[in-house]
């Protein structure tokens, strides 16, 4: 049972309204499995879909993208990928292999090899077993993502095997996947996605003449179950959620809507949609999930709505879209010169239109596309990135959106609660946020270096939503920050609930500095000072107790007369220096969901109302 601090905590923090709409959710449930055929109460049945015609998508043009801007590799890439995903191998979460079988299981979990019934209803499924797993591994094959992977094979070779493959694995999908039932019908974010993959696979080989009218029919079953499942579902993600499922059904309601001819609710959808943009991004770009993952996934979502408006006839407003440029350029001033980012918050591995050949840590993709959207220009010069545009440019010409040269700077994003500091060929990002809505990661003060492009100093990542390894990586201690008195700093309950939020005291921020104060709901303080002067960054850290100071590396570390000499394939990058010892630790981190690699903790501990001071010396000639 919740005790009373953490419930006047939560009721303090996520409102009345909210806790009320969880109760209702959580009272539905009961209903439904006491009493299964309470179901149809709460089912909502639009008209069938009449049209498939969201997305313009211009083949020929795609089509030589593929065959002129992609390097012999990345072609080979491609098809071995779509060779896979014939038989039902998935690279899921952009991580690990995943085996459905051939035909595909569509209800296995291909890590545990366990799988959920198919006739089992959706709301019997818990989202973590003990046994089964994380239902996420399920859920993999059945997004879809690897639909446009096909697509663009097709395009690539013109071989009819990646339309052959389309075709049945879509009428299987329905064959094994009732309405309602099994883990696929659980999520109306994954129905939604699931339902723009589709849709955008079929624009492709429609258009291109390989498909068939079987194929239409087959479409329009498909949207019209997953559109009943948004319907049904979007209480939930808008009144309990508030986060990227809120975003994504209404994507799902958009193209639902259309597809159906319900012009009633295509309007409400996008009027919704632009009051939800309001409340989920800040002025100056920031995502209010704390995650550049999740962020990504947001505008993604904003790219198929805004390529689709030329169809629905409707469009994001001015606000919107200004909000959607801004998001993209927070991106961009806080991307590293190879395309990556620091792994910020919550990262569920998730890319949900893999509709280019840069890898899964490329934000320019998407970067680029949100922001030729919404504000008409690239900001990438050629490069294979610019694929993603052409897939959802709504038909226009990539020479209708002319380069805009920006360059990467030292910056302030007040609102998001990211600062960096760039001094030639390396930069740091540092986390202070005035949360306002429910925080993913305990990384407050967090301090990400990049040197010549690797991330030299990282936060540890995500791993997991399931488990006591998933606090972990979520906890202060996964973080280049303070831990102090051995305490949290805030709490959690479950994997998502995250309460006694920090607040900032103090912030100041310029082109080479940064001051900040977090003072912790568990009774401590935490005040640091980065200061770049030339090649080095002093830091300073101080807490009203005992307290313990931790740096995250994926380098070769070794200690040289109580320095910490940090090298990557051979290159020294930079020592760090403290005024005390520095303890080195294994440790791991987490840049892909479900997936480890070997990481150093260096560890300096520090007595209440001391300062620590660290310096880190960049090395010459990065």
């Amino acid at each position: 049972m919740p005790n009373v601090k953490m419930v006047l905590s939560v009721l303090k923090e996520y409102g009345a309204g909210w806790a009320a709409a969880r109760l209702l959710y959580s009272l539905k449930l009961r209903l439904l499995n006491a009493f299964p055929p309470a179901e149809r109460l709460f089912e909502k049945t639009p008209d069938y879909p009449k049209r498939l015609d969201l997305f313009r998508i211009d083949t020929d043009a795609l089509g030589a993208f593929l065959q002129n801007g992609l390097s012999e590799e990345d072609k080979e890439k491609l098809i071995a990928e779509a060779d896979n995903a014939c038989k039902g191998v998935f690279k899921g979460f952009n991580s690990i292999t995943l085996d459905y079988g051939d035909p595909i299981d569509w209800q296995l979990s291909p890590l545990t090899e366990k799988r959920c019934g198919e006739t089992k209803k959706w709301f019997t499924i818990p989202d973590f077993d003990s046994e089964r797993g994380d239902i996420k591994a399920i859920w993999e094959a059945s997004r879809f993502s690897h639909f446009p992977t096909l697509a663009r094979a097709y395009l690539l070779t013109r071989d009819e095997k990646y339309y052959r493959a389309f075709s049945s694995q879509l009428a299987d999908w329905l064959e094994k996947n009732p309405y309602g039932c099994g883990a696929n019908f659980k999520c109306g974010q994954e129905c939604s996605i699931r339902m723009v993959n589709a849709l955008l696979a079929f624009t492709v080989f429609r258009t291109a003449g390989a498909a068939k009218d079987a194929d239409a029919g087959c479409m329009k079953d498909l949207v019209d179950r997953c559109y009943r499942k948004v319907l049904g579902n979007f209480f939930y993600a808008y009144r309990c959620i508030k986060n990227n499922h809120t975003i994504s059904e209404l994507m799902g309601m958009i193209a639902g809507a259309w597809c159906c001819g319900d012009r009633r609710r295509l309007a409400a959808a996008y009027r919704l949609l632009d009051k939800v943009i309001g409340e989920q991004f800040a002025s100056d770009g920031g995502y209010r999930q704390f995650s550049f993952n999740y962020q990504r996934l947001a505008l993604q979502v904003l790219e198929a709505v805004m390529s689709a408006s030329k169809q629905t006839g409707f469009c994001l407003s001015e606000s919107s879209m200004k909000k959607t440029e801004n998001s993209a350029l927070l991106l961009y001033q806080c991307q590293d010169e190879s395309g990556d980012v620091p792994n910020y918050g919550n990262n569920d591995g998730a890319l949900i239109f893999p509709v280019s050949s840069c890898g899964y840590r490329d934000f320019c993709p998407a970067i680029n596309a949100s922001y030729a959207l919404s504000a008409g220009k690239q900001l990438y010069e050629n490069g294979k990135c610019r694929e993603e545009l052409i897939w959802f440019s709504g038909g226009k010409s990539l020479r209708e959106y002319p380069l805009e040269k920006k360059e990467k700077e030292s910056s302030r994003f007040a609102e998001a609660g990211l600062f960096t500091i760039r001094g030639g060929d390396f930069w740091a990002m540092i986390v202070s946020n005035d949360y306002s809505s429910r925080p993913g990661h305990m990384d407050q003060l967090h301090f990400d270096l990049w040197i010549g492009g690797v991330n030299a100093l990282c936060d540890a990542g995500t791993y997991s939503y399931a488990g006591a390894e998933g606090r972990r990586y979520a906890g202060n201690e996964s973080h280049n920050t303070a831990s102090v008195d051995g305490k949290p700093q805030m709490n959690s309950a479950g994997p998502f609930l995250i309460y006694g939020r920090t607040k900032r005291e103090i912030v100041k921020a310029d082109a080479s500095s940064f001051e900040g104060k977090a003072v912790s709901a568990n009774g401590y303080t935490h005040r640091r000072r980065v200061v770049l002067s030339g090649s080095s960054f002093e830091i300073a850290d101080k807490a009203d107790k005992d307290y313990s100071i931790a740096f995250h590396t994926p380098c070769e570390v070794t200690l040289e007369n109580g320095a910490a000499i940090l090298s990557y394939k051979g290159k020294r990058l930079c020592s760090i220096r403290c005024n005390g010892p520095i303890e080195l630790q294994k440790a791991q981190r987490s840049l892909f969901y479900l997936k480890q690699d070997a990481a150093s903790r260096l560890t300096v501990r520090g007595r209440g109302g001391t300062e620590t001071k660290t310096t880190i010396e960049i090395a010459k000639g990065n």
